[in-house]
Formats: structure tokens, C-alpha cells, sequence
């Protein structure tokens, strides 16, 4: 397998491969997440666990689940935190539509997902069995995330997932099925001349009707990143 290590700080490494790789969009996704260190959480989906790692920079969850159907994907995150100082992490190999034994049911302050972007049916879909998963809903839909989130989640808990702006009516309607209210929402453009190419959204379990729109978040400025990006990418701000 062509493993690569990814430096995030001097001390957490994120082992990547062709098969299992992260982009901008998990950044964003940890950032926008808020999480805490309190916080007993779960990354469904976790890829390379990319997004588990990123949150050790900073005053990590107390414990982070990292769930992923692909033995492979699991493979590496093991392989990253091999390498890491990290503290919380539980990889889990499972189907996020059937959970696990003994999973925190009902129990979880915080949920994230980067999921697949694509319907099966639509786009063009790679011969590569891993790259499909990623990219295209075949073993899971955003309801199947939705009801697991429901789940996991104890009543207040919150999910925040990414997805393409054409899939926010799906997200929405998703959450709103399985008792998660959207509460937060931000769109992402790559610079301020481009619409939007991303949104990141929260909901929250049990919660009553009400949505805040964030200011939208735009990654380049000129012919560098913008300040914002930066400090994502950066050690991270502190979370209250």
C-alpha cells in the first residue's frame, strides 16, 4: 500500500494512501465542530481519521470514537496514532447503519461526518472500491448517518456534517427525520468572485426550530489562503 505520512504538528502524524486521503474539507469540519474537552464524541466515517487527529491539537474530547466500515481505513488510522501522542481515540471498525457492541448509545455530546457527497447514481464513480465509498453513498446514505447520530447522541447533543450545497435540502430534511434540528449553518466559497463550493452545518437533538447563518467562510484572498484559513489550519483557537 502507498502509505504516506502527513505532519500535522510535531508530535500527530495522519497516515494517508490513495485509498483513504483527506482534503481541506475535514479542517473546516473539526474547526466548525466547536468541539470540547469535555466532550465524549464520534467521527462516523473517519476515513484515515483525519478528523479525530486534527482535534488532538487542541484540548482533544475526553474520547473520540473513529468508525469506518473499511478495515483498510482503520488500518491507518492505528498506523497514524502508532506514530502520534494522542489521547481518547477508539478506533472502530463497523456499519455506522448497525453500530457496534457496546456502542455509547444515547450517551455522546458530539457527532461529525464528512460523508459522500454524491447520490450512487449520480456523477462519474471510480473503479477504485474505497474512492467509490468515499465519494458516493453505496454503503451509506446522509439518513443512515442522521439515524446513527440519533443514536449515539444524548438529548442536546449535536452533529455537524459537510456536504456540496446542492445537497442541503437532503442534509436538512435528513436531520429533521431523525429528531436533529439544523441550528447552524455556513457556506464556504473558495474565494469572494465564487459561490459557494461547500456548507457546514450543525444540528442539534431534541432541540426546538431556530437557525443561525454564519458568515460565509472564503479560503483564498488574493494569492494566498485568508486569515481565517490560516488559523484552521494553524494550531487551532481555543474552544470554551
Amino acid at each position: 500500500m502507498d502509505y504516506k505520512y502527513e505532519k500535522l504538528t510535531d508530535k500527530i502524524y495522519v497516515c494517508a494512501s490513495s485509498d483513504h486521503r483527506f482534503g481541506t474539507d475535514a479542517f473546516l469540519l473539526a474547526d466548525f465542530s466547536l468541539y470540547r474537552a469535555k466532550d465524549k464524541a464520534c467521527d462516523l466515517g473517519t476515513g484515515c481519521g483525519i478528523i479525530p487527529l486534527i482535534m488532538q491539537k487542541h484540548r482533544p474530547p475526553q474520547v473520540t470514537y473513529a468508525v469506518d466500515i473499511q478495515e483498510g481505513a482503520i488500518e491507518q488510522l492505528r498506523l497514524g496514532m502508532e506514530r502520534s501522542e494522542t489521547a481518547g481515540i477508539v478506533p472502530v471498525c463497523a456499519d455506522l447503519k448497525e453500530l457496534w457492541e457496546g456502542a455509547p448509545l444515547g450517551q455522546l455530546d458530539l457527532v461529525t461526518c464528512n460523508p459522500p457527497y454524491k447520490a450512487d447514481n449520480a456523477g462519474f464513480q471510480s473503479a477504485i472500491t474505497a474512492q467509490r465509498i468515499a465519494r458516493h453513498e453505496i454503503l451509506c446514505t446522509i439518513d443512515d448517518v442522521c439515524a446513527a447520530a440519533e443514536k449515539l447522541l444524548k438529548f442536546g447533543g449535536r452533529l455537524c456534517v459537510c456536504n456540496r450545497p446542492e445537497r442541503l435540502s437532503d442534509v436538512m430534511y435528513a436531520m429533521k427525520s431523525h429528531n436533529i434540528e439544523p441550528k447552524r449553518l455556513r457556506m464556504v466559497s473558495k474565494n469572494a468572485d465564487e459561490a459557494p463550493w461547500l456548507f457546514l452545518i450543525e444540528g442539534k437533538k431534541g432541540s426546538k426550530p431556530f437557525m443561525k447563518i454564519e458568515p460565509q467562510l472564503y479560503i483564498r484572498s488574493g494569492d494566498g489562503f485568508t486569515d481565517e484559513l490560516k488559523r484552521i489550519y494553524a494550531t487551532g483557537k481555543e474552544q470554551e
